[in-house]
């Protein structure tokens, strides 16, 4: 099967740091919906959105994505990982985690290249493979049409 993929930048309608599994979810939401608005002609149109949420006393993070088709729709989450407190303490402060990670690693643009993920697995993981399983996971109603009337 080929694909002819448009990245493009949607606002998501969520702040720049969703803080919450919700606003997370929501902002993904927002960015399918968008892309199914500004390029109707389209097949799919997905949205990602990646976020922080607190669990007893520890920040995880991760991201949602949601798939909508003509018919139907998809969604999945990622897999979650949690961050070190040196960073949570700069998020706290006000920092995207991107760039919290970047003050760190003194790095620079980590969030479109690996990733705090790639940045804090030393890229066992990186920033692409880390949302394709979800993007796969989030594909089942498409794949699997009968079981999603």
């Amino acid at each position: 099967m080929m694909f002819d993929v448009k990245g493009v930048n949607i606002a998501s309608g969520v702040p720049a740091q969703p803080m919450t599994d919700q606003e997370t979810y929501d902002g993904a939401v927002m960015r399918a919906e968008r892309a199914k608005q500004s390029f109707p002609d389209g097949e799919f149109w997905v949205g990602i959105e990646g976020g922080l949420d607190q669990k007893d006393g520890a920040m995880e993070a991760f991201a949602w994505v949601v798939i909508i088709g003509k018919f139907k729709s998809g969604k999945s989450r990622t897999s979650t990982f949690f961050l070190p407190p040196a960073i949570v303490e700069l998020v706290i402060k006000g920092h995207e985690l991107g760039e919290a990670t970047d003050i760190i690693f003194n790095k620079d643009g980590t969030k479109m290249k690996s990733g705090a993920v790639g940045m804090l697995t030393r890229d066992l993981l990186n920033r692409t493979e880390y949302y394709e399983q979800a993007i796969t996971l989030a594909l089942i109603p498409f794949i699997n049409p009968h079981l999603f009337n």
